[in-house]
């Protein structure tokens, strides 16, 4: 596939996204590898257009230069930004209550403290990140599992084979002391997320490190 064929791919996925104002956002491709540009409203929509980019068949990577401009009305003071992304943190079940800090400072938040799983972490960053008037959110959410399991290289390599979505024969698994080293290589981003999510998913895994590479 040539990076004319690929561009044209990822314009016409961002064009069918409907959180994503197509319009705005420019498109080029090197490589393989992508980059978005332009201005577009919302934090949100910046994180929607790399999903979205990143999904397409082909993309080894995104660089996301887009920038947040707020609309008229869309502005809030950085306490506001932390009052609402507090409330929403405690209202979320998934997010463990009194576990994660919130600092915003110009419109972009800072999420610090200690979660079980990865799931957790991954979730504050998402509630925060529709908040009106973010700009962008640094996650130094840490994860502190509280059960020691063994054997979680085999657990993890069982995940990947139940996997419809994943080639367990191309990705090497090795873990230690709660840490899992992900190695080899996937056809796509959509694999590479799975095959991560896989590895989060086994109890007792605090650090996941992505070596794969992606080869459509």
């Amino acid at each position: 596939m040539t990076d004319r064929e690929l561009q044209e791919l990822v314009q016409n996925a961002l064009a069918w996204e409907p959180r994503v104002d197509a319009e705005d956002v420019g498109v080029t491709v090197d490589s393989g590898i992508v980059t978005l540009r332009g201005d577009i409203k919302s934090y949100a929509e910046k994180t929607a257009a790399e999903h979205v980019a990143l999904g397409v068949y082909g993309v080894k990577a995104v660089a996301n230069d887009l920038t947040v401009r707020l609309g008229q009305g869309l502005t809030r003071t950085d306490t506001e930004i932390a009052q609402a992304a507090v409330s929403a943190l405690k209202w979320n079940i998934e997010i463990p209550k009194d576990r994660v800090t919130v600092a915003v400072s110009d419109g972009w938040v800072t999420l610090e403290g200690t979660v079980d799983w990865n799931y957790q972490r991954e979730t504050a960053a998402q509630v925060v990140r529709g908040l009106t008037g973010v700009l962008g959110v640094f996650n130094s959410i840490t994860v502190k599992p509280h059960v020691k399991v063994t054997d979680v290289q085999t657990k993890i390599q069982a995940a990947l084979k139940r996997s419809a979505e994943v080639d367990a024969r191309r990705i090497n698994v090795a873990a230690l002391d709660g840490k899992v080293v992900l190695s080899g290589n996937v056809h796509s981003w959509a694999e590479r997320e799975e095959a991560r999510h896989a590895a989060w998913a086994a109890p007792g895994v605090r650090e996941v490190e992505d070596h794969m590479v992606i080869v459509p």
